[in-house]
C-alpha cells in the first residue's frame, strides 16, 4: 500500500481514482473532488478545505479528520466509511451513502446531513443543524446530542439510545422507531409516524405524538406538554408524570399519573375505543 505523508494538495481531483493509499498529516486546500472515485483509503490527521472530497468512494477509514466549512457536500454516493475522533464543520455531509460509521465526531453545521443514506451507526456524536437524517434508514445511534429541527423526517428502522434531541418536528413520517433513555425536547414530535416505541424517555412537546399509528410509551415522562396524542391510534402508553392535556386520541389505552385536561370529544372520535387510567 502506497503511503503519503506531510503533503499539501491544491488542484482539482488531485488523487482521483486512487486505490490502496495511506495518507497522513496532509491538507487538501483547494480544488474540488480530491479523492473522488477512490477506494481502500486510510486517512489520519487529514484536513479537507474544499468541496466534494469523497464522492463515489468506497472502503474509507479516517482518524482525526477535519472537514472545514467549505468542504461542503463532502461525502456523497460513498459506501463503507468509518470516521473516528473527527470534526466536520461543513453542511450537507453524507448523502445517498451506505454503511456509515461515525464515532466521537462533532458536526458543527450538520444542516441537511445524512440524507437518503442506509446502514448508519453513530456513537458519541454532537451535531447542530436542521434536517438531520432525512429519509435515511437502518440507523443505530448511541449518545447523540442533537440541536436542530426536523430530525429524521421520513426515516425507517431507527434505534436511538442515551441521547438528547432538541428538535422541533422530530421523527415525522417515520416507520419502525425505538428510542430508549432519551430526552426529546421540541414541538410536534412524531407526527404521521407508525410503529414507534419510547422506553424510559423524557418528552417535552407541544402537540406531540399526534396522527401516529401504533405508538407505545414505556415508563416515560411527558412534561410541559399539551394537546398530545391527537388522532393517534392503537396507543399503549405508560406515562409516569402528570400531563398538561391529552386531546382526542382515537384508540388504545393510556395509563398516566395524572392529566390536567382530558379532551375526549364524541363529535370527532369514538370515545369507546379510548381508555385512560389514572395511576
Amino acid at each position: 500500500m502506497e503511503v503519503i505523508k506531510n503533503k499539501v494538495y491544491n488542484e482539482e481531483r488531485s488523487l482521483f481514482s486512487s486505490n490502496e493509499l495511506e495518507i497522513y498529516n496532509t491538507r487538501f486546500i483547494e480544488g474540488e473532488s480530491p479523492l473522488k472515485e477512490s477506494s481502500n483509503i486510510y486517512l489520519e490527521e487529514v484536513t479537507f478545505s474544499y468541496k466534494y472530497p469523497l464522492w463515489y468512494s468506497k472502503n474509507i477509514k479516517g482518524n482525526r479528520l477535519i472537514l472545514e466549512e467549505m468542504a461542503r457536500s463532502g461525502i456523497w454516493y460513498t459506501s463503507n466509511i468509518d470516521i473516528i475522533d473527527s470534526v466536520i464543520h461543513a453542511p450537507k455531509t453524507f448523502r445517498r451513502s451506505t454503511n456509515i460509521k461515525l464515532t466521537n465526531v462533532t458536526l458543527h453545521h450538520a444542516d441537511e446531513t445524512l440524507w437518503k443514506c442506509k446502514k448508519i451507526k453513530l456513537n458519541n456524536i454532537k451535531a447542530k443543524g436542521d434536517y438531520f437524517g432525512f429519509n435515511s434508514e437502518d440507523i443505530e445511534i448511541n449518545n447523540l446530542y442533537l440541536d436542530g429541527n426536523y430530525a429524521f423526517d421520513g426515516g425507517k428502522n431507527i434505534i436511538i439510545r442515551n441521547s438528547v434531541l432538541n428538535s422541533k418536528d422530530a421523527i415525522w413520517n417515520c416507520e419502525n422507531v425505538l428510542i430508549e433513555n432519551t430526552l426529546i425536547n421540541g414541538e410536534y414530535l412524531g407526527w404521521n409516524s407508525k410503529d414507534v416505541t419510547l422506553v424510559n424517555c423524557k418528552i417535552i412537546s407541544h402537540q406531540g405524538l399526534c396522527y401516529m399509528e401504533n405508538v407505545k410509551l414505556v415508563n416515560s415522562e411527558i412534561i410541559d406538554s399539551d394537546l398530545i396524542l391527537e388522532y393517534s391510534s392503537n396507543i399503549d402508553a405508560d406515562i409516569t408524570s402528570v400531563v398538561d392535556s391529552i386531546k382526542n386520541p382515537t384508540s388504545g389505552i393510556i395509563r398516566v399519573k395524572g392529566v390536567k385536561e382530558l379532551i375526549l370529544d364524541p363529535k370527532y372520535i369514538d370515545v369507546s375505543k379510548v381508555k385512560v387510567e389514572l395511576k
